[in-house]
């Protein structure tokens, strides 16, 4: 283990993780990342709601943007998945397997990654993903399926509030249950009547597709759509928190304060793993306002001169 304490550690290179390195590089501080090229940014075929793009930006060339701002203000990212984190004596330490890092602080930039259909491999995920069949934020995109053919794959209030959400798009929609039966309230079963939004059971099955769109087996036989939104939930990365003793809310998302710093002092989160709408934007916002905050603490430790 080297004997150089850094700054500022920041684990993630995502929107949030990016946009706080930019920060924290420009306040001269010593920053170092780590990235285990995961981000859900990199699935983005085409962001059109992130400001200051009109004609919308590949999630990839977002990401690429920014690790060159990162670098250009002196931020180190290095290409290693962090396996622990614990803080002794007010020095965090990180580790990438058997390499160990110090740093004043910490900020968990980690995200969540999305539950997939069963029985779908990667490259079909990914392709379907490239051409607008599969989507995953109908917050993004909703706006592309307007008047579409769409299934929602889910059940329960969760796959219920998608479609519902989606329904604002297009009145061609259906929620497929991906296992069999569905699993509705009563309210929502009469939520979805209302809306119109036909529902159909599992399980689902033999995915495929060509230029008409994507299409699956269900208990109805086979049926076609021009997208589908898996509404499966997504696993919270949020065990490095945890492991440093800082709280998580029942779902499993790390909780901060206004300022984003966790109930351990010196660790901070931002982006999906604190509230998972989703978004560049809020992800970026938060990261601002944590690396913003992460300065103010670390000067007022040991004022900054020059």
């Amino acid at each position: 283990m080297s004997n150089e304490i850094d700054d500022c550690i920041i684990v993630g290179a995502g929107p949030a993780g990016l946009t706080a390195a930019i920060y924290l590089a420009r306040y001269h501080l010593s920053i170092r990342m780590f990235d285990c090229g995961t981000s859900r940014a990199s699935w983005i075929p085409t962001s059109h709601n992130h400001a200051g793009f009109p004609e919308g930006i590949n999630g990839n060339e977002l990401l690429d943007r920014m690790r060159e701002q990162a670098a250009k203000y002196g931020a180190l990212r290095e290409p290693k998945r962090v396996t622990d984190l614990s803080c002794e004596g007010g020095v965090f330490l990180v580790h990438c397997g058997e390499e160990r890092y110090r740093a004043r602080s910490v900020l968990l930039a980690t995200g969540v990654v999305n539950n997939r259909p069963e029985g779908m491999d990667d490259a079909f995920h990914d392709e379907a993903l490239a051409r607008g069949l599969i989507r995953c934020c109908p917050v993004c995109d909703g706006y592309e399926v307007t008047d579409k053919r769409v299934a929602v794959l889910g059940t329960g209030d969760h796959g219920t509030a998608e479609a519902l959400f989606l329904r604002g798009y297009t009145s061609d929609l259906t929620l497929v249950c991906p296992h069999g039966d569905h699993d509705l309230s009563e309210e929502g079963s009469a939520a979805l009547d209302e809306a119109g939004i036909r529902r159909v059971a599992g399980l689902c099955g033999e995915f495929g597709m060509d230029m008409q769109g994507i299409g699956f087996d269900t208990a109805e036989g086979r049926l076609r759509f021009d997208s589908i939104y898996p509404a499966l939930g997504s696993r919270i990365r949020s065990g490095l928190a945890v492991a440093c003793g800082a709280g998580v809310s029942e779902a499993g998302c790390i909780e901060v304060d206004d300022h984003l710093e966790t109930s351990v002092p010196g660790l901070f989160a931002a982006g999906d793993v604190v509230v998972g709408l989703d978004q560049i934007s809020h992800a970026m916002g938060q990261a601002g306002v944590a690396a913003t905050t992460i300065r103010n603490h670390l000067a007022a430790k040991r004022p900054i001169r020059r």
